[in-house]
């Protein structure tokens, strides 16, 4: 007797549908899409509890040599940088006092200011007089600042004018497409910084509120750390829809430079702020807030940053979106270095505006432990900690 044709079609579907699940879970895991678990964020923040320095050998002042021209100085091969304009001489210098007040007063590592105009003599004078330890300044080469010829100009002004329309600032300010690229691939190419192997960045309107007593360089050198930071935030999506994109094509051509132990599951989180990854088409949008951040340029020259950094940049989408290189840097990090080896300075307090790191701890004063903003309580909504300490964790 034969068997009715919906019937049999029905058993098809059947077969089909049972060869399918068996394929999903017998299939290895993506290489790239990693799978992801619910969780509700953090239930109390961990800069209320008590926050001493990092264990291991710590180096201090007071056991080596850092006298600021001493030529068998403990120093590591490091400088504190800053990208600044002259103009920005007056919200610069209470960050300097800040700094050396801190830290740097008690190991005298070098600053260097680069801009891409000359520096006044105003701004050389009154800089060299906070600091100790030498001091230079350097102008941007031409090649590494001016817009790429590959940009179409009349292409970035229209783009610039729908950016504009969705609020976002410095989408039409051509120096601060500038700046961003500067800062994402061609800082730790600069001829100044060539003898360097890590660097602090400093920028102006930064606050300081704790005592460090131990040589952070070496600290970072002798624990072989890429990447430190202390503020861990969202972007605004709409300045960046099309670098995680960009990123999966990099990601397709190279899928050996991912490294075994990356933060792919922080990077494209749906859950804390799902509209965000989104419009971001898979990204988070999480990243290391990089007015602050301690680094290791080996990793920056190395060849899979500067393969990736390449790529973006012929995109154009440093100039036809609002790519900044907190983004650029963080989504680096998490795919090329090893996760273990990113380490949250908790121990610093730190304030760009709005945001803060404030430990609790007996060296600091002026911040409150615990506190993560300072102004309208949507604010709150902006801090990826909780994504990042679910996903990779709080070394």
């Amino acid at each position: 007797m034969a068997v009715a044709r919906p019937i049999r079609m029905l058993g098809a579907a059947c077969i089909l549908l049972c060869l399918f699940l068996v394929f999903q879970i017998n299939k290895g895991p993506s290489s790239f899409i990693p799978t992801q678990g619910p969780y509700e964020g953090m239930k109390r923040d961990p800069l209320l509890d008590p926050t001493g320095e990092p264990e291991g050998q710590l180096w201090r002042a007071e056991d080596h040599d850092y006298a600021p021209d001493s030529p068998n100085s403990a120093r590591v091969d490091a400088a504190i940088i800053s990208l600044v304009r002259n103009e920005e001489l007056d919200e610069l210098i209470p960050t300097i006092r800040d700094l050396e007040r801190t830290w740097n007063s008690k190991f005298n590592y070098p600053w260097i200011f680069f801009n891409d105009k000359p520096f006044t003599e105003e701004f050389k004078k009154r800089t060299s007089a906070e600091i100790k330890a030498k001091v230079q300044y350097e102008e941007v080469p031409k090649e590494h600042w001016d817009v790429p010829d590959w940009i179409n100009m009349d292409l970035f002004r229209e783009s610039s004018e729908m950016l504009k329309e969705k609020n976002i600032q410095y989408s039409d300010k051509v120096s601060y497409h500038q700046m961003c690229r500067w800062n994402s691939g061609m800082f730790y190419r600069h001829p100044a910084l060539e003898k360097y192997r890590y660097y602090w960045r400093v920028e102006p309107k930064v606050q300081f509120f704790c005592d460090i007593d131990y040589d952070l360089f070496h600290y970072v050198a002798d624990n072989n750390i890429t990447y430190g930071f202390t503020i861990n935030l969202f972007d605004a999506p709409e300045s960046i829809p099309s670098l995680w994109p960009e990123t999966k094509k990099f990601l397709a051509a190279n899928p050996s430079y991912v490294s075994d132990n990356n933060m792919m599951n922080w990077l494209t989180d749906d859950k804390l702020r799902p509209d965000h990854t989104r419009d971001a088409n898979g990204y988070s949008t999480c990243h290391f807030w990089s007015n602050f951040e301690i680094g290791d340029m080996d990793f920056f020259r190395g060849d899979q940053y500067s393969a990736y950094f390449d790529h973006l940049d012929r995109s154009g989408g440093f100039y036809y979106e609002r790519w900044g290189d907190a983004p650029v840097h963080s989504i680096g990090v998490g795919l090329f270095a090893d996760a273990a080896k990113v380490h949250w300075f908790r121990d610093i307090g730190y304030r760009h505006i709005p945001y803060y790191n404030c430990p609790n701890s007996p060296k600091c004063s002026g911040c409150t432990p615990g506190k993560f903003y300072a102004g309208e309580p949507f604010l709150a909504k902006e801090d990826c900690r909780p994504s990042y300490f679910q996903h990779v964790g709080m070394h």
